[in-house]
């Protein structure tokens, strides 16, 4: 029989797309805001900060109005905003005196519906029938790769042909992606995402149980370790690589995103084989290695390899510590995706942010930047150690009082 909530899946993926849209489409712009606006590079970081950091700020208030609105209304009204932002870009730097207050403004009005689409689309997918949930999970995640890699070569191919001018014609054009799927989501069927009379654990209790932090610190450090490279992967590609425009777009966040993406349709198609948190930990090793790459590589080729080794190595993060976090805490509901998503984003916004300062602070030197970045994918395999070994420790005592009987 046909799954009847195979629409709803296929809107979610579409819904990563959309994240992906506001996440990565105004990057690949940031060198020409800096030299057709004048628009320092410390303030350009701010429309990352900014993007992000606003991101977070959804993610907690919705713990509050998500369940009161519901899924479907937030839903519509994440994409509706995602549209709207990316629209006003067009718009509103030729209104205001200052672009980068345009910029900014609409940059607040697609983050808003970012960070509601990156609070609801994951519980929405774990809420469909699946024969494996960390599978789908991985597989969802791939798709905001794949839509990476869609604003990327799409929007390389466009500034090739008719120019980087014509950018907001582009824009309004990945503007009709979210308003359709808005439409999509208004009549798709949304399941609960607990058993009926169920309860979810109260906001107060989450927040004190110390897996739950721990949990919170692997997704601000996921976060981090995957945008501090993916946000200024084409600004290091032109300026500190040497390449041009269109060839730093497609080695850089466009082989990135290919390979982020390849690493979880692989854990999505071969997940049930894989323990998660080996796979995390080396990954967590590969992504230590390509920053090293990026940083002291002493030609263009090798730093460019390890962007997408950076890629490939982020790719399970973020979807690998949602998953586990849900097997964890069965009953977290809305809060324990709201708060995940919440350290997410902080991460997605601190990764790129301290990259940009210190490259800033250092005469504009990315490699700089991302060096100093280092500290988040060290701190992420960390994080996983430490769990292991109190998983171990847990499981070691349970055996011992089973002994004692």
């Amino acid at each position: 029989m046909k799954n009847p909530y195979q629409k709803t899946i296929y809107a979610c993926f579409t819904g990563y797309i959309v994240q992906a849209i506001v996440n990565n489409f105004a990057p690949l712009l940031f060198v020409m805001f800096h030299e057709n606006y004048g628009i320092p590079m410390e303030k350009i970081t701010l429309l990352i900060t900014f993007n992000f950091g606003l991101q977070l700020l959804v993610d907690l208030l919705s713990v509050g109005f998500v369940d009161r609105i519901g899924y479907r209304a937030s839903m519509v009204l994440a994409h509706v905003l995602a549209a709207a932002g990316l629209l006003s870009m067009t718009v509103l730097p030729g209104i205001f005196g200052d672009p980068f207050t345009g910029l900014l403004v609409s940059v607040i009005i697609y983050a808003v519906g970012g960070g509601l689409l990156e609070v609801l689309v994951s519980p929405v997918m774990e809420s469909c029938p699946s024969d494996n949930k960390e599978k789908a999970m991985s597989l969802l995640h791939s798709f905001y790769c794949w839509g990476h890699v869609g604003v990327v070569l799409i929007s390389t191919v466009f500034f090739r042909a008719v120019g980087i001018g014509y950018w907001p014609v582009l824009a309004g054009i990945w503007a009709l992606i979210p308003l359709i799927n808005a439409a999509v989501f208004t009549k798709v069927p949304i399941a609960p995402l607990m058993e009926e009379g169920e309860k979810g654990i109260p906001l107060r209790q989450l927040v004190s149980m110390k897996m739950f932090w721990g949990l919170l610190i692997m997704m601000v450090c996921a976060g981090a370790s995957e945008q501090a490279v993916s946000q200024w992967a084409s600004s290091l590609a032109e300026s500190s690589l040497g390449l041009s425009k269109t060839a730093g777009d497609l080695a850089g966040p466009m082989m990135f995103a290919v390979m982020m993406g390849l690493g979880r349709a692989f854990y999505g198609k071969k997940g049930d084989q894989i323990n998660l948190e080996h796979f995390m930990k080396w990954s967590g090793m590969l992504c230590i290695i390509s920053y090293l790459l990026i940083a002291f590589s002493p030609i263009a080729s090798l730093g460019l390899a390890g962007c997408a080794l950076c890629g490939l190595s982020v790719g399970i993060m973020w979807p690998g510590t949602f998953s586990i976090a849900s097997a964890a805490m069965k009953r977290g509901g809305t809060a324990l995706f709201a708060l995940l998503a919440l350290g997410g984003d902080v991460g997605c916004s601190l990764g790129p942010t301290v990259a940009g300062q210190v490259s800033g602070w250092l005469g504009d030197d990315l490699r700089a930047g991302i060096l100093a970045a280092i500290i988040f994918p060290v701190m992420l395999l960390a994080a996983l150690t430490v769990k292991g070994s109190v998983d171990k420790a847990r499981a070691h005592r349970v055996v011992t009082d089973e002994a004692a009987f």
